[in-house]
């Protein structure tokens, strides 16, 4: 990941001039259909065929236009995004980041040929996780500043490219984990069977490609915007959603709900369920691994199922009739995604403490459905 974030640097200076193109060619429209989710409404504004800016240092900002009765003067300048957002993203740090530093440097030494696949996953979950939490520095200063963006168009890409990038990063490697224990405990013997060191570096790919789809809508639009009515520089909370740079990513950010939300979560429903099941059908007492399969299941549906839902349903709202208030409540959901941050290296521990129940399962299991052999 380290050998990542200078490309994506590279990446983003390479499409900024392209951006500053794109954004002086676009004219004042209809913002009613064409929306970008996760934002409100903004209009582009220009005066005698040119478009009005703001000198602020170190560079020229676009300025947008907004209605000053819309639900965005409310949240922008309301108590819940300068204090309840930010005062959530500093309790989130606090726990977050040094649980998640310790949970890698504790699987690390864990390594082993027999364990390689479930150490990667868990691996990837708290790198990925460490990586949202120290997103959330700047957009604290952010929302403390009355969500005022004061350290460029740059570090506005790739910090909101960073922050959901990772929060679909977290859900697909949970969908994972999940996986695998319904392979151990439904499937036993073709788990047994699987070659982990192929599996483990092919779950990898698959995951930081992911999560590399994931943020590439951001880093390739403007993410920084100055709001006249407001006075402040917005970072990603309002976008022109007509312009011809940010119109076209309409279908991709859908298809990136479904990978980074709807299939995961569906996935983890399923294995639950087939876990749970098989478990209370095997005839012996193993209520304290389906507790703790339980307790893991219920975080996650808690931490992610609003903000799924609210990003959904403010998604549609936004491309059926232009409506936008649905947002704040989408920004205190996304809080719930990073407190599932925090919480992560506790349920990795958690989980570590019923592993000699999962393989006396598997080995039960491998041992029941190995084939006959004739004498």
């Amino acid at each position: 990941m380290a050998k990542l974030v200078p490309g994506l640097l590279i990446c983003l200076m390479a499409v900024r001039s392209f951006q500053s193109d794109g954004n002086g060619a676009s004219t004042l429209t209809n913002t009613s259909s064409g929306a970008i989710p996760k934002t409100f409404r903004g209009m582009s504004i220009k005066i005698n065929g040119t478009r009005m800016q703001a000198k602020l240092d170190p560079s020229t900002i676009p300025l947008l236009h907004v209605n000053p009765e819309d639900p965005v003067t409310t949240y922008t300048t309301g108590i819940l995004s300068t204090w309840v957002i930010p005062l959530s993203y500093i309790l989130a740090m606090l726990v977050g980041i040094p649980s998640n530093a310790y949970i890698l440097s504790f699987l690390r030494v864990r390594l082993r040929a027999k364990s390689l696949y479930t150490v990667i996953l868990y691996l990837n979950l708290a790198l990925s996780d460490l990586l949202l939490l120290l997103s959330l520095a700047l957009r604290v200063h952010y929302h403390f500043n009355g969500n005022n963006w004061i350290f460029g168009e740059i570090s506005c890409r790739l910090i909101t490219a960073l922050f959901y990038g990772n929060v679909y990063c977290s859900a697909q490697t949970i969908a994972c984990i999940s996986l695998r224990r319904y392979m151990a405990v439904v499937r036993p013997f073709l788990y047994r069977r699987l070659a982990k060191t192929t599996l483990a570096a092919w779950t990898c790919m698959a995951l930081w490609f992911l999560f590399a789809a994931a943020i590439l809508p951001e880093l390739l639009v403007r993410q920084s915007y100055q709001v006249n009515q407001l006075g402040v520089t917005t970072c990603h909370d309002v976008l022109p959603l007509k312009e011809k740079s940010h119109s076209p990513l309409v279908l991709y950010r859908m298809m990136m709900i479904c990978l980074g939300f709807i299939v995961p979560f569906l996935i983890c429903v399923y294995a639950h369920v087939a876990v749970v099941y098989h478990l209370q059908q095997s005839g012996c007492d193993w209520k304290p691994f389906i507790r703790v399969s339980t307790v893991v299941f219920v975080i996650f549906v808690v931490c992610f199922l609003p903000s799924g839902i609210l990003h959904i349903a403010h998604y549609i709202r936004l491309y059926s009739s232009g409506g936008d208030e649905l947002y704040g409540h989408y920004r205190v959901a996304v809080c719930l995604c990073c407190f599932h941050s925090c919480l992560d290296p506790f349920l990795c521990l958690l989980i570590s403490k019923t592993a000699t129940s999962e393989l006396q399962f598997i080995s039960l299991r491998g041992i029941s459905q190995r084939p006959a052999v004739i004498m």
